[in-house]
């Protein structure tokens, strides 16, 4: 038993995957992450419960005996986990009236967040609106673990067949460097020109968002090199002003960062950035969480 006890749900999620797919690459897509980071999370898993889930050769990929074993407790976990959170989920919705909003960032944006609690409220007077800053460690901004029950995010989202979400902005990347760097007299620059420069990153626990703000998938297999981490705002301005790399920065957060000693600049080769208002879908019918949504859509513009 004590080999088990470090195993996540998302550890159990990535190995489903595997197991009903029996292709890493396919799995991946569907999780949303990349595969080599798929392959190294199930090599860790087969190294904390000590079998090989899996028989990888050049004839595909088949789950071993310990494999087969493991898959049916392996959809129990994940159902009865399931069921648990949507039981606790209501006793939270019984017990309050009110709604947690989470996020990372500040959604900012011409005055967004005012307006949807204004028109939240109007539609529902009793309910109370309490934010929550999470830390640029959990991705999902306190969903994943149920601290928050909606939250202003960046795609993608690991695991993200867990929660639904309403667009609220599609925004260009920039790159923010050092005032001083030789690339910030440039009007705008070709994302090949930053490849082979330092760049900041989220905590790996960020999975796929992380691999996003590097840019991971335009590096054609390049690994990028990381000057150091970053958890929060203050935090990547103090280390773009140490010079211990570039980053990349959605263009309506490019004010918190844009301080003395920074710059930004667009960046040619890069698709955008997406900001959601998210939620976990078992969630999705209830009435606070829904009418927050549909405050956020009526603000924003989205589709009803």
């Amino acid at each position: 038993m004590f080999m088990t006890t470090d195993v996540h749900l998302r550890d159990l999620r990535y190995f489903l995957a595997v197991a009903e797919d029996l292709h890493f690459t396919r799995a991946a897509d569907r999780l949303y992450v990349s595969q080599p980071a798929l392959s190294k999370q199930i090599r860790s898993l087969e190294r904390q419960l000590g079998v090989e889930l899996f028989r990888r050769d050049r004839h595909g990929v088949r789950l071993t005996e310990a494999g087969e074993t493991l898959l049916p407790h392996a959809r129990q976990v994940l159902q009865a986990w399931a069921a648990a959170d949507t039981a606790m989920a209501s006793a939270r919705a019984a017990g309050r009236g009110t709604l947690v909003v989470g996020m990372s960032t500040s959604p900012g944006r011409g005055g967004l967040l005012p307006a949807i609690r204004s028109r939240f409220t109007a539609a529902h007077p009793e309910a109370v609106v309490r934010l929550r800053q999470m830390g640029w460690q959990d991705p999902t901004a306190g969903l994943a673990d149920g601290e928050t029950e909606v939250a202003f995010v960046w795609l993608p989202l690991p695991d993200p067949e867990r929660y639904a979400w309403t667009p609220v902005a599609e925004e260009s990347r920039l790159v923010a460097l050092p005032a001083g760097h030789p690339l910030a007299s440039r009007e705008s620059i070709d994302f090949a020109d930053l490849a082979d420069e330092p760049f900041l990153a989220l905590p790996a626990s960020a999975g796929p968002l992380r691999d996003f703000w590097l840019a991971v998938d335009e590096r054609s297999s390049r690994p990028p090199r990381v000057g150091a981490e970053i958890a929060g705002t203050e935090e990547t301005y103090e280390a773009l002003v140490a010079g211990l790399g570039v980053c990349l920065v959605a263009a309506g957060n490019a004010p918190l960062i844009t301080l003395g000693g920074v710059v930004t600049r667009p960046v040619r080769g890069l698709g955008p950035s997406r900001y959601v208002l998210a939620w976990r879908k078992e969630d999705g019918g209830r009435e606070l969480v829904r009418g927050y949504a549909e405050a956020c859509r009526s603000v924003v513009g989205g589709p009803a």
